[in-house]
């Protein structure tokens, strides 16, 4: 990003101070904003690399606390779930923070169940509880989504927990998820009921970053409901196909129809095999569209603001090569 725009200073909270926290401050710290981090526990690493930024050491289980603490806050971008982010979401409310981002960066929120959703952490209720305080009267805090598809970071070597991501996920691990790059192995549902490809969309971490800085310089007050962003847009048999080309090496794959994934699911649910069933719930809501959008609005967005920031983000295959070394 360069040539950042002149918008009001706001006061901005990051709540967790794990890997994703760290490289959104990274960025937001660039600007004139004032950056507040709340952590479980001291971080004295942030406070040394950004010295304009301050932590504050909180209870997430403790809402009176945390509402104290975000008294004159603008924008929190929650990087916690479950129960704690519903903790952060009532102090909020409590604080009059103005505007909400909660930790729901991975997979469209249009495209997820309503109801009985395998791969929720919270999420339901968490948007229902941000629903309800943007309606509130006489202070409502608002909330805007911020949805990249995928991390790019999932493919990289020793996958998301390597970057100090995922810790609150059940996709840590380089095995987790349609392919695992060092062992040259995949697994898919290449094809959804309609018969269609299955598509995702792939951002990596740094750029969803700088995507998020870039429209907090463009001003939220106009933000959407959910800005869509990403660095690339492509199948899932196209995702083994570059990590192949890149390794430079043949991948043992996998392809399951849609059907027979269902039927594994099942199975391994009847028999308490409950690793194997995440591994195809998350195959399934692939092919079900869950990491994929049509419209990025938040590239759209950037793009076309004319006002000097811009964000050019990295494809899958130049970030492949650039975490796995470039192909010959």
């Amino acid at each position: 990003m360069k040539n950042r725009t002149n918008t009001a200073m706001m006061r901005i909270a990051i709540a967790g101070a794990g890997g994703f926290a760290y490289i959104l401050a990274q960025e937001i710290t660039k600007s004139a904003n004032a950056v507040l981090v709340l952590s479980r526990q001291a971080h004295p690493e942030f406070e040394e690399d950004f010295p304009s930024l301050q932590v504050a050491v909180v209870d997430f289980g403790n809402v009176e606390e945390l509402r104290y603490v975000l008294q004159g806050v603008d924008l929190l971008i929650s990087t916690i779930s479950a129960a704690e982010q519903l903790n952060l979401i009532d102090a909020a409310r409590r604080a009059r923070v103005r505007l909400f981002v909660p930790s729901e960066f991975e997979g469209s929120i249009s495209h997820r169940p309503a109801t009985q959703d395998p791969l929720d952490r919270g999420s339901q209720a968490a948007l229902g509880l941000l629903q309800r305080c943007s309606q509130s009267r006489p202070h409502s805090m608002q909330y805007t989504v911020f949805s990249c598809g995928l991390f790019m970071e999932r493919f990289g070597p020793g996958g998301l927990q390597s970057y100090n991501l995922g810790g609150s996920t059940s996709v840590q691990n380089p095995n987790d998820y349609i392919v695992d790059v060092a062992n040259a192995t995949g697994e898919i549902i290449e094809t959804n009921v309609q018969g269609r490809p299955v598509r995702v969309n792939l951002t990596s971490v740094y750029d969803v970053a700088r995507f998020v800085a870039a429209a907090i310089e463009l001003g939220p007050a106009s933000w959407p409901r959910e800005f869509c962003m990403r660095g690339d847009n492509m199948s899932v048999r196209d995702i083994i196909t570059a990590c192949s080309t890149v390794r430079r090496v043949p991948f043992n794959l996998s392809v399951h129809s849609y059907q027979a994934a269902e039927a594994e699911a099942e199975y391994c649910q009847q028999n308490a095999e409950w690793p194997r069933w995440h591994y195809f719930q998350r195959l399934l809501a692939t092919a079900n569209g869950r990491y994929h959008f049509t419209q990025a609005n938040l590239n759209d967005t950037v793009n076309t603001a004319g006002s000097g920031v811009e964000v050019r983000p990295l494809n899958f295959r130049q970030w492949l090569e650039q975490v796995w070394g470039p192909a010959m």
